[in-house]
């Protein structure tokens, strides 16, 4: 049995600045239909930017859908025409006030594939040089830094809950293990 669906019908539901919301008629593998409600986004960069000090960059900000500051890599989404790596350059810089000299492509994934089409692409930062690119207009939050296993103990206590930081701070840490 083939596992695709066929999409028979797309209908717009909700459009908004970033986000839309649509919803798909599809023929599933039995033959019947069935609907999906679907998030479309358009895709995002997450970073892990290690100092010269191996100290580790994230940034608190209050998070709307959760009603609380989550602590974070930073990140942020695509802007129309912009490469993963040049909005990961641009996000960095808007939310750390540093510029990486290096970027390496860790991971591409899909952060909630049931019901979202977002793709974060991840990626290491290195050799970090204070910059000046101000925050985007409406945007608060505070850099801190961390030492490795700082951020570990952060994540098994529950304080860090974002599933692309712990997935970003892992991926580097199994790596490049230099940063531990």
């Amino acid at each position: 049995m083939q596992l695709k669906e066929e999409t028979l019908k797309t209908t717009l539901v909700y459009r908004g600045k970033v986000l839309q919301v649509v919803e798909k008629e599809v023929r599933v593998p039995d033959g019947s239909q069935s609907r999906r409600e679907v998030l479309e986004h358009p895709g995002a960069v997450a970073l892990v930017a290690v100092d010269g000090d191996r100290k580790i960059y994230l940034v608190e900000q209050f998070r709307s859908p959760m009603e609380k500051v989550l602590l974070e890599i930073p990140a942020g989404k695509l802007d129309p025409g912009e490469t993963p790596e040049e909005a990961g350059r641009r996000e960095l810089q808007e939310e750390t006030g540093m510029k990486a000299e290096k970027v390496i492509k860790l991971a591409g994934f899909y952060s909630s594939p049931g019901y979202s089409n977002e793709k974060i692409h991840l990626f290491l930062a290195t050799d970090l040089k204070e910059a000046d690119l101000p925050p985007d207009l409406g945007e608060f939050l505070r850099v801190k830094k961390y030492r490795a296993p700082e951020i570990l103990d952060m994540i098994s206590r529950g304080q860090i809950e974002d599933g692309k930081t712990i997935l970003g701070i892992s991926l580097v840490l199994n790596l490049y293990n230099e940063f531990i």
